[in-house]
């Protein structure tokens, strides 16, 4: 049996994060999450995560320290990454950073985990999620 990589949520607001967690596990993908981009690190070394959602300010360690980071270790780099922010230049952000797509705070749950089933080229097990 084959364990199906996590997706990894990278957010430091608990309701953020909760949300996340819920919308992808009802949506039958694995999920991982951290506060902050030092957790992350350690969990993305672990688990090798199959797509990375990432919040952009966080403390400790935020989103563009983790994505530097990730982009340093040939076996994270390659990971792809899901900006989630709610900044007014997310989106350049995201650009800045490399990521596969830029998805605006607040979200729509249906679009994060469209774009995650997306990036994973597969499609989510429970098609309603609002």
């Amino acid at each position: 049996m084959t364990t199906v990589p996590p997706v990894l949520v990278i957010d430091d607001d608990l309701d953020s994060r909760t949300l996340l967690e819920m919308a992808l596990s009802a949506a039958g993908f694995p999920v991982a999450s951290a506060r902050n981009g030092a957790e992350a690190l350690v969990i993305a070394r672990r688990d090798h995560p199959s797509v990375i959602l990432l919040d952009l300010m966080m403390p400790v360690m935020d989103g563009y320290a983790f994505r530097a980071a990730q982009l340093r270790e040939p076996e994270l780099a390659l990971i792809p990454v899901i900006c989630v922010s709610g900044r007014h230049d997310a989106e350049a952000a995201a650009e800045q950073l490399n990521t596969v797509a830029c998805i605006s705070k607040p979200f729509a749950l249906d679009k994060i985990v469209e774009s995650v089933g997306s990036v994973i080229g597969r499609r989510p097990q429970s098609p309603g999620i609002v």
